[in-house]
């Protein structure tokens, strides 16, 4: 599997760093491994997915993610925002409210996230099989 090189953003924590990096998920230093580590994470997926659909605001998001605790949800948003992936909109109205909508590379990683998905969800069967198989061993 080749490489990427990226240029680091004015903001990246590589601005005393080369200002090209490469890119290898692979090396134990690659700055893409955390980002792969939040957006592959059940929470961060489920969200990243989720926002596929639309707008969300916190609660919405909350009830459709079934089964993130409120911290755990703030905490992936941020990560998420801080990542790129996400953008945060606080709308003024009355109340305040905040809406997450996906960016462009949210939005591509998150067809590639769902397109997972639907194959796990596609297979079931075989994976619940395989793993009554393992079991029997």
């Amino acid at each position: 599997m080749g490489s990427i090189t990226v240029m680091s953003t004015p903001h990246s924590p590589a601005d005393n760093a080369d200002p090209t990096l490469e890119a290898d998920v692979f090396a134990k230093n690659c700055t893409s491994r955390p980002v792969l580590q939040n957006v592959a994470s059940r929470w961060g997926t489920l969200a990243l997915v989720a926002l596929r659909e639309g707008p969300y605001r916190f609660s919405a998001l909350r009830r459709r993610v079934d089964g993130v605790s409120e911290r755990m949800l703030s905490q992936t948003l941020q990560t998420l925002e801080r990542d790129g992936m996400i953008h945060r909109e606080v709308v003024q109205a009355i109340p305040p409210r905040v809406e997450y909508t996906l960016t462009e590379l949210g939005a591509q990683v998150a067809e590639h996230l769902e397109a997972l998905i639907v194959t796990l969800e596609t297979n079931i069967g075989s994976i619940v099989e395989a793993q009554a198989a393992y079991h029997r061993d």
